[in-house]
């Protein structure tokens, strides 16, 4: 499993925010389509019938200063054993007849750096016009991901490399 911007990718799946488990909400990205998973918020939408996805109330930060609050976050969390739930935001799923707010965690600890963000949501959009299939992420968690999550760098580069179709 990595975390790629705001992907969570497995040799099986593609998540928006960390992956769910158990009964927890989460949004799943298929070939087929968006799949909206959880207690009280079970979905699925083809991609064609997709007219688009946002992303809201994501915790973002500067590459600064998300390095300063990460520090401050794990020796606080090392002080007081804290095991906080991760920051939820909202996934706006839009069709023809009408928009879907789903919720989802975070995976990033101390929230998602801008720029990943950004390229995040540009290929979001890409994967939302049909000009990015979703087996492109698959393919990358078989045979490339190693199980490790990559340096920023290397996350940005695939982003964009993603989005480029």
């Amino acid at each position: 499993m990595a975390m790629i911007g705001l992907f969570w990718i497995t040799e099986e799946s593609v998540h928006l925010g960390a992956e769910p488990e158990g009964h927890a909400r989460g949004v799943r990205l298929t070939a087929e389509g968006i799949q909206a998973v959880g207690t009280d918020q079970q979905a699925f939408w083809p991609w064609p019938q997709v007219r688009g996805v946002a992303v809201h109330h994501a915790p973002v930060r500067s590459s600064t200063r998300w390095l300063v609050n990460s520090v401050a976050d794990t020796v606080i969390d090392l002080a007081t054993g804290g095991v906080d739930t991760p920051p939820a935001f909202e996934v706006h799923v839009r069709t023809a007849t009408g928009t879907a707010e789903l919720t989802v965690y975070g995976a990033a600890v101390g929230g998602y750096v801008q720029s990943e963000y950004e390229l995040s949501v540009d290929l979001l959009e890409r994967l939302v016009d049909g000009t990015v299939d979703v087996d492109r992420l698959l393919e990358w968690g078989r045979t490339d991901s190693a199980g490790a999550t990559p340096w920023r760098p290397a996350r940005e580069a695939l982003l964009r490399s993603w989005a480029s179709g």
